[in-house]
Order: structure tokens, then sequence, then C-alpha cells
């Protein structure tokens, strides 16, 4: 005699469990005796790749000028920190942070868009003698590349003329071997950036020099404080570094370095 499965002393789960597995055989069975419709065909795009040969010779001139132009956005980067004056700010505002010892407040992040705004407004009037005189005519077919790159180059060599020393340019002027007749106008490009650089690297040291100082007599004054009271444990960074930011908040630090970054490239 055959067993029933399930009988009156069964135990409740397993009633449940019998039941789950009853539904789920109904549901293949009735899963499978579905017709599978016939999927509509996906088109894929391809794409190719490859090198043709040139119909006319304005064709190579666009493939160069594309070429150019992704050459120049891959090392816009450098242009920006290298030809610009974000180069002094970054430094002085990094200067600031470690004067005052705050560890990463602000934050990194923080101080390069400062320092990337800062660059975009004191670099306005040189982007504008560009799009004037280089781009707009150039996109217009007014004149050529060769002229266009030329006075686009203009104004920016005279904003990192203004800035350079003179006894940096002339260092490289004598590395390089240069022969400079009709005075800065003769100056090469490679000879004009690297100069700009170390001038931009010695004035943002010398800006971050006197920052360092107002800073550096409080940390002395509440070491030798300390000292006196006979708490030589207690780290003094600790108790130096509220009146550090007091100091610089009732100055308005944060309006005299901008102020003094800003105007000293006027």
């Amino acid at each position: 005699m055959i067993k029933p499965i399930m009988n009156k002393n069964t135990p409740f789960k397993y009633h449940k469990l019998y039941f789950a597995l009853l539904i789920a055989m109904v549901l293949i069975f009735f899963l499978g005796s579905i017709e599978v419709t016939s999927a509509q065909p996906v088109t894929v795009p391809r794409i190719n790749i490859g090198i043709d040969e040139a119909q006319s010779p304005q064709e190579i001139t666009s493939s160069l000028q594309i070429l150019l132009l992704l050459t120049v956005l891959s090392i816009a980067p450098a242009i920006l920190i290298m030809m610009t004056s974000f180069t002094r700010i970054i430094i002085v505002l990094s200067f600031i942070r470690n004067a005052i010892a705050t560890q990463q407040t602000p934050p990194t992040q923080v101080l390069i868009g400062l320092a990337l705004f800062l660059t975009f407004f004191i670099m306005t009037p040189v982007a504008t003698d560009i799009n004037e005189n280089a781009l707009q005519p150039f996109l217009n077919e007014e004149i050529s590349q060769e002229v266009a790159f030329t006075n686009a180059m203009e104004p920016i060599r005279g904003f990192m003329l203004r800035q350079t020393r003179e006894q940096d340019l002339a260092l490289f002027v004598e590395i390089g071997n240069v022969n400079v007749q009709d005075g800065l106008e003769d100056v090469p490009n490679t000879v004009l950036i690297p100069a700009f650089i170390i001038s931009e690297l010695k004035t943002a040291f010398q800006i971050g020099f006197i920052l360092f100082i107002p800073f550096l007599v409080i940390d002395m004054v509440v070491a030798s404080t300390l000292m006196s009271m006979g708490m030589m444990m207690l780290p003094p960074a600790m108790i130096s570094l509220p009146f550090k930011l007091l100091l610089f908040v009732m100055v308005d630090g944060w309006n005299i370095v901008i102020r003094s970054l800003v105007l000293g490239f006027r």
C-alpha cells in the first residue's frame, strides 16, 4: 500500500514546501508549452578606422589641422599651468595653508579651483586679445593659420615678458647661444617660456617667505610660553593654530593675499 505524501501528521512547514513545489511545476509546464516567437534581428553599427588616399590637397590640410588641434588639446594643461599666472597663484596658496598648518584645510581641490578662476580673471585681457586678433579672423578665413598663430602668441609673449626677470631671460639666452639683436622681439618662445617659469617660481617663493614670518612668530611665542609654564608635553602647534586662524581672519588675510596676487600681474 502506497502511503500518501502528505497527511494530517505532517508539519505545517512541509505543507508550504509541497505547495511551492507544485506551483513551480505548473509554471514550468506552462512556460514550456508557450511557443518561442522569433526575435527580430538587431543591427549593430560597424565602425571602420582606416587611412584612405586623399583626393585633393585640401583634404590633407584638414587632416593636419585636426592632428594639430588634438596635439594642442593634449598639451593644454601644460600651457595653462606654465604660460599663465596659475603657477604663482597655486604655490602661494599652498604656502598659506602650510604656514597656518591646517593640514588639508582648505582642500587641494578648493585651492586648485580658486587658482584656476583667478587665472581666468587675470588672463581675460590676453584671451580677449587672442579672440579678436587671431581666433575670429582665422575662423572667418580672413588670415592664414600661420598669421593666426603669430597674432595669438603676441599677447601671451607680452604677458610673459612683463613678468620675466632680465637675469632669468639672460640665463637661457646665454645657455642657448641665442643671438638677440633687435631686443626682446627676437627672443624665441623656447627661451622665453622657461625663463618665465623660473621667474614665477622665484616670485612665488618670495611671497611665501613673507607669509610665513607672522605665523612663525606666533609659533615661537606660543612655544616659549608653554616652556616657561612647564608644559613641555603639550604640542605648541595645537595651541598656536587657533591664534593663527584668529590673526588671519582679523586682518582679512584672503582679501590681502588675493589682492596682492592679482595686482602683481598688472
